[in-house]
């Protein structure tokens, strides 16, 4: 078969090599892909926002099956313009995908659900909201209703922030996204991605991940759309897992179902592990970036045909089979990432990172010339397998350290929440 798969960046790579060894697939596409895709697959430009050059595409190249990566056709509509034209393909509806296109909608689903989640109000005018503020507690969560590429949100250490947090979004700082706003009680405990497959009816959770968002060792600086990520996560005990699935994800299913909006494709839980238990923050409705570069290497089960059943409605397999080594990838971006940062910056050692057997996912990268040139903020993820998490991190940064890159850091310390709980006769 042929597969259309839509993106450019790491998390669309991992995704492609691991579509590539299906026997199933003959011919895959990227549109538009990276410099890393095109070693592996037809990369052509498209945008992706644009259903008729996608329908057009996928006529001219003989598509059977397209795969949907980045939120943002998702939340266009895309799968509904490929499903009305019979084409299958992979991801939720319009309407499902409004658990990432709107705060509000998930926050409505979480109480009607009884989904454990944070205390919210949602507001469209700055005087009520800030009339709210006055009641509550400091430090808070001021989000953009709608999608603000992962910068819509403020954590507001003091009354004053909040309220001038207010102001930017209603003055349009994220536009159309933070015509509402979403003020959110802030949640304390530490942050886990759990991801699960569904046909809207059958939940396939896959193994545990977490990723580190901010720009800095420790944990500091910036958020980011994250600077790298580990599997298995080991705060995500089996008793959490277990909570998890009863009391977040089998509940946003069902409730999903009821209300004639099912669910089909990849939910992904972003929680917080409180005191109380699991609480979710967010859902986005696709595929995590940097989680899936950790979980496609693991993976050893073939994911074209559970994608398949999943885009007919017709799950049937309850569980996928992973390797046992653990995984770990490091984001390389480039010098100023998450702020203003340069393209260009010439990237070298590649091919002498993956001698030592690691696998290097391209983001931002393109060819210039014959010479791999940045071309993003977030641009290369460094992944390796490991019998342990410290052995996958001595890896990745083994690779991490043949790659010349001038233009180009990283955080140093991926995985130390995780080295925190391994046990000492493990480590190595």
């Amino acid at each position: 078969m042929n597969v259309l798969l839509i993106g450019s960046g790491g998390r669309e790579h991992a995704l492609a090599w691991k579509i590539k060894q299906s026997p199933l697939v003959d011919r895959l596409i990227c549109a538009p892909g990276n410099a890393g895709m095109a070693q592996i697959a037809v990369c052509t430009p498209l945008n992706a926002s644009d259903h008729d050059a996608v329908l057009a595409l996928v006529r001219a190249e003989d598509i059977d099956f397209v795969v949907i990566g980045p939120e943002q056709p998702l939340i266009e509509g895309i799968v509904d313009r490929l499903e009305a034209e019979g084409i299958l393909a992979f991801g939720p509806s319009q309407q499902a995908a409004q658990l990432e296109g709107s705060k509000s909608f998930t926050k409505e689903l979480c109480t009607a659900n009884n989904i454990p989640t944070a205390a919210y109000a949602r507001f469209t005018d700055a005087a009520k909201a800030k009339a709210y503020l006055a009641t509550q507690a400091i430090p808070i969560v001021i989000k953009a209703d709608g999608l603000a590429a992962g910068k819509g949100v403020v954590i507001a250490e003091s009354l004053n922030q909040a309220e001038g947090a207010v102001d930017e979004m209603f003055a349009g700082r994220f536009g159309a996204a933070g015509a509402a706003i979403v003020i959110e009680e802030f949640m304390t405990g530490e942050e886990a991605s759990f991801f699960a497959l569904t046909d809207g009816d059958l939940i396939l959770p896959l193994v545990t991940s977490q990723d580190h968002k901010r720009v800095g060792d420790g944990d500091t600086g910036p958020n980011t759309g994250g600077m790298g990520a580990y599997s298995p996560a080991p705060v995500m005990t089996p008793a959490l897992i277990a909570q998890t699935m009863a009391e977040i994800i089998e509940p946003t299913v069902s409730g999903l179902a009821k209300i004639g909006c099912p669910y089909k494709g990849v939910l992904y839980a972003g929680l917080m592990i409180t005191n109380e238990g699991p609480k979710l923050i967010e859902y986005n409705a696709r595929f995590g970036d940097p989680e899936t570069q950790v979980l496609m290497p693991r993976l050893q089960s073939d994911l074209v045909p559970v994608l398949l059943d999943i885009a007919k409605g017709a799950l049937t397999t309850s569980a996928l089979q992973w390797k046992p080594e653990a995984a770990m990838t490091v984001v390389m971006a480039a010098n100023g990432y998450p702020g203003s940062y340069d393209k260009g910056s010439e990237i070298k050692g590649v091919q002498a990172a993956e001698s030592g057997g690691a696998i290097v996912f391209h983001a931002g990268t393109t060819m210039d010339g014959g010479k791999l040139v940045a071309n993003g903020g977030r641009v290369l993820n460094v992944t390796a397998l490991g019998s342990t998490i410290s052995a996958a991190q001595r890896s990745a940064y083994e690779a991490v350290d043949a790659i010349d890159w001038p233009g180009g850091f990283c955080r140093r310390d991926i995985g130390w929440r995780a080295l925190e709980r391994e046990p000492a006769s493990t480590a190595d």
